[in-house]
Formats: C-alpha cells, sequence, structure tokens
C-alpha cells in the first residue's frame, strides 16, 4: 500500500499536489535517485539525547516533549545567522545548540520539565538559559508557547508531560486517542494546519517530529515504540526542501526561486509556504515508496528515515532555504 494510502498526512497534503501553483514534484527523478538510494543504509535511530538525561522514562519523556515544544525558528530572519552555542567542548547549531542549552539549564537545577515553572517563565528567564551567538530567534513567542503549554500540563496533566502520555493509548492513531491526535488536539502549541484552496491541510511537523523521536527514545531503552510509523509524514520544515530541491525531486517557480534566493520572508500560511511543505510531504512519501520497491521486505523504510536522510546533512547547508516567520518549524 502506497504511503498517500497509509498516512492520513499525506493523504491530507493532496488537493495542493493537484493544484499547485508555484512547486512542483518530479517523479521520474525521484525514481532514478531511489535507484541508487534504495542501497544506503537506513538504520532506526536510538536514544535521541545528545548528553545524558537518566534512564527515567518519565523524565526522558518530560524533556523530550519540552524540547519539542521550543523547537523551531532558529534563524536571525535579519541577518540569516543561525543560534549557535559552544558547550562541553563542542559547537553546536540550531535544534542540537537549542537541546545544549536545556541540558545545562536542567542539570543546573532549574526545574523547566515542571508544567507550574514553564507556565510562570518569564522572557529573561529563557533569554538567559538560551545564552548563544545571538538572541534566540522569536523569544517572545517562544514564551508565550511555553506559558500556554505549562498552564495546560498544570491544570489538567498534574505538571508533566509524562502524566499525559498515560492517557493517550500507545499508537500515534487510535480513534482519536492515540498519541498523535491527542497531542494535536489537546496542545494548540501543535496544531500545525493551514487553509489551501478552502481546505484543511494537516501538516503536524512538530507533533510526528516529537513523537519520532520518543519513539527513538523508548526504543533506545528497551521500551517498546509505536506500532503504526507507517502513518508518519515527513517533518516539513526549511531544511528537507533543500535537500529534495537540490536533486531535483522537486523544484520552484522562477519568482518563488528568485525570493528565496533573496531571502525574502515567504508569509506563513500563503500559497507559497504550504506548497513548499506540501510537496516535501509528498516527495518524500513517494521515494520512500520508490526506494522500497528496491529493498527486500525485511529492509522497508519508513518515512521518516528519508526525511532524516536530507536532514542530517543539509541542515547546516549554505544553499539558502526559505525563510517563514513561524512558530511551526
Amino acid at each position: 500500500m502506497p504511503f498517500v494510502e497509509r498516512s492520513p498526512i499525506v493523504a491530507s497534503v493532496q488537493p495542493v499536489i493537484l493544484r499547485s501553483r508555484h512547486v512542483a514534484t518530479h517523479p521520474d527523478v525521484i525514481e532514478q535517485v531511489a535507484s541508487w538510494m534504495a542501497y544506503e543504509e537506513f538504520s532506526m535511530p536510538g536514544d535521541m539525547f545528545a548528553f545524558p538525561m537518566g534512564n527515567d522514562p518519565d523524565h526522558l519523556l518530560d524533556v523530550l516533549m519540552l524540547s519539542a515544544t521550543l523547537d523551531f525558528a532558529f534563524s536571525d530572519f535579519g541577518s540569516g545567522v543561525k543560534f549557535q552555542v559552544d558547550y562541553e567542548g563542542a559547537h553546536w547549531s540550531d535544534s542540537d545548540a537549542m537541546f545544549a542549552c536545556l541540558h545545562r539549564a536542567i542539570t543546573s537545577g532549574i526545574p523547566m520539565t515542571d508544567g507550574a515553572w514553564q507556565a510562570a517563565c518569564t522572557r529573561d528567564e529563557l533569554a538567559e538559559i538560551f545564552r548563544g551567538n545571538i538572541e534566540m530567534p522569536l523569544l517572545d513567542e517562544r514564551t508565550a508557547i511555553l506559558n500556554q503549554t505549562g498552564a495546560i500540563l498544570a491544570g489538567r496533566f498534574g505538571g508533566r508531560w509524562a502524566t499525559w502520555a498515560k492517557t493517550c493509548e500507545h499508537a500515534l492513531f487510535a480513534d482519536g486517542n492515540g498519541m498523535l491526535e491527542r497531542l494535536t488536539a489537546d496542545f494548540p502549541r501543535f496544531t500545525d494546519v493551514s487553509r489551501y484552496d478552502g481546505q484543511e491541510i494537516r501538516i503536524w511537523k512538530l507533533a510526528q517530529l516529537a513523537l519520532w523521536q520518543l519513539h527513538a527514545t523508548w526504543s533506545g531503552h528497551g521500551i517498546a515504540g509505536f506500532p503504526d510509523l507507517e502513518r508518519m509524514s515527513a517533518f516539513a520544515d526549511y531544511i528537507v526542501p533543500v535537500g529534495l530541491r537540490l536533486m531535483g525531486m522537486i523544484s520552484y517557480s522562477p519568482e518563488l526561486e528568485a525570493r528565496i534566493n533573496r531571502g525574502d520572508l515567504i508569509p506563513r500560511d500563503s500559497d507559497e509556504e504550504i506548497e513548499i511543505r506540501a510537496h516535501t510531504i509528498h516527495a518524500t512519501a513517494l521515494l520512500t515508496d520508490a526506494c522500497n520497491r528496491h529493498r527486500p521486505a525485511d529492509m522497508q523504510l519508513v518515512i521518516p528515515q528519508i526525511d532524516y536522510r536530507f536532514w542530517k546533512p543539509f541542515h547546516t547547508t549554505h544553499w539558502p532555504h526559505h525563510l517563514t516567520r513561524t512558530v511551526m518549524y
């Protein structure tokens, strides 16, 4: 069964694919790339933490979901400079730098995983936690999101993500009580949807990424992961479309290409922004299907593995990516 039928998110973007005016996917190129990419090694990730966070599953979940809540927009929208930090003898960039700051704060005793602390956190406190080469982009928005999410945790789930997780089924989708469904329903921070020609398009980037990382962390600690990973899509962000575009699997109109190369902001929920994200989801689904046709039954891939294949080598690339002022990625 192709991923467009297995994944509700891939299915959701199909109206955009059919009516796009600014972005195109090229299935012939995807087949060519799959003919060699299918033979690369694609291991499943293990523990997602770059720094030790102990072995308590509930604490690991609390830390991971805190990280996911704040995991967006690491480039300064004026200069294009990425947020970076030096920590424990290494240099970290964008989301890796954010997690380094979280580790520094939590190990110093700041109760960042507590919902009540999150609900009361001030901008100045967050600025101090995210000390780096530049002020963390969208710091006001990050503070507001942390306050809102912390208030929900404190008011409904005893102040902990781990408590929330225990109210969900151990699956992504489960007739409304799957963890992905609940995450996007219970927390506005993760409700990543857009409207295109009057239709609601579900993208759910950070919600899916959070649960992919949770699956990996659980697996790394001997805990059963999600049984329905094939229902995930790519995590539509700034970076993956760069790799897809450079390999010729997607292309932009000359006007959109010029705007991206100039560093113009592409507005959130504009047709151009929605099309970039939708084609990222669609093209990676087609590529995963194409790769799987070249691979044996016991080595089949899920879309997040293909997503990481692009994010890892391109997340610090100097090739220009689109810039959108948004808290969703």
